[in-house]
């Protein structure tokens, strides 16, 4: 049966609509505006101040005094004017882009339930996590790539700086030199001799690759990839389903509706499928289907997930189980990246051992067979 959490659905549902329009963050010449390490260093010390029993709009005061970073700083000083001028915190955190609508939601649901610094905390710990798995897909990443781009160094100095010394040598048997050798000289000559061409080509290149993936369709069919080709399907669909379910069970355990959270999750998760996805969960759940029949449609949750999600529905702890898998996804995830990298480091030193050496021999061949010819 669909959870009742109507007791919360004015104050949950106000919050991100009745909100005057979000402030942009204006910030000095490369100043660093304010992201998740400084919301949730804002966070826990409010949350610690209010504990303590401070009120509301003295525990803003004294977070603007500690606070050295200008533009959060600043920010602090409109929320203690929105506060003194009697608006609720929900509505003036809305106007500020620092905090996301999840964040708001549930701070409109602590408001009317009277439990905000439980509520900070939980966010902050949600942060903190987010922040773990944003560190493990880098660390997973970081490897591969610098490989990659050492490769990429190591194959320019060679064309820029190696193979114009033979250019001469070799200009004597052009004839008799292998297609790799001929072609590694046709490239060389072009970076050597129109090098500000080709730096604008690649450039060009990256820029127009970067706007076709901002084209709707193509990025589209970048996240239907995502979720279909094999060995990153497991792991986009974990990343996805972490995300999903960690927003979910905390706003749903906190008394946010569910038509609440599931609009606010549809911004945690850049993904065009799993947004269709979360807009069938929502036409379910208008229809008195409940959330648990859109996951047994699902075709990428697995079916212990879907069961123990009609379990959560059905005894009225969906919050707390879909927090428990989230879990359980962050821990899946943490160990298939962890198997990818391991698999990726010799797959890309294959790639740079082949690739460095196709050059290599299109150096030395075309030595031995002027060597000879002499002899």
């Amino acid at each position: 049966m669909p959870i009742e959490l109507d007791a919360f659905a004015v104050a949950a549902d106000a919050a991100p609509h009745s909100a005057a329009p979000r402030i942009p963050a204006s910030r000095a010449f490369g100043q660093r505006a304010p992201g998740m390490r400084e919301r949730a260093m804002f966070t826990e010390r409010l949350a610690l101040l209010l504990e303590t029993g401070v009120p509301l709009h003295a525990a803003l005061q004294s977070l603007h005094e500690q606070t050295d970073h200008p533009q959060l700083r600043a920010m602090i000083a409109a929320l203690c004017d929105d506060i003194l001028g009697g608006e609720r915190f929900s509505a003036a955190l809305a106007r500020h882009p620092l905090f996301p609508v999840t964040y708001i939601n549930l701070i409109a649901a602590s408001e009317a339930g009277g439990f905000m610094p439980e509520v900070l905390a939980q966010l902050v710990e949600m942060d903190e996590k987010e922040e773990r798995l944003r560190s493990t897909l880098v660390a997973a990443l970081s490897y591969p790539l610098i490989l990659l781009a050492f490769s990429f160094a190591v194959v320019l100095f060679i064309l820029v700086s190696v193979f114009p010394k033979f250019a001469v040598m070799f200009a004597a048997i052009h004839d008799q030199l292998p297609w790799t050798t001929r072609a590694l000289m046709v490239v060389s000559q072009f970076l050597t001799g129109h090098g500000a061409i080709a730096a604008a080509l690649a450039a060009a290149l990256v820029g127009a690759g970067w706007l076709l993936a901002r084209q709707p369709g193509v990025r589209t069919a970048l996240d239907r990839a995502k979720l279909r080709l094999p060995l990153v399907r497991e792991v986009f669909i974990r990343i996805y389903m972490t995300r999903l379910l960690r927003v979910m069970g905390i706003s749903l355990e906190r008394g946010v509706t569910i038509l609440a959270t599931l609009e606010a999750c549809r911004a945690v998760v850049p993904n065009a499928d799993i947004q269709g996805f979360i807009r069938d969960l929502e036409t379910d759940v208008t229809e008195g289907k409940g959330i648990a029949a859109g996951f047994q449609n699902s075709g990428f949750v697995p079916v212990a997930v879907r069961q123990m999600i009609a379990t959560g529905e059905a005894t009225g702890t969906l919050g707390r189980v879909m927090s428990r898998v989230a879990d359980a996804y962050d821990r899946e995830l943490t160990r298939s990246l962890a198997r990818l990298s391991k698999m990726a480091e010799p797959v890309m030193l294959l790639v740079m051992g082949l690739l460095v050496g196709t050059i290599v021999s299109s150096l030395i061949l075309p030595i031995f067979k002027l060597s000879r010819s002499v002899h």
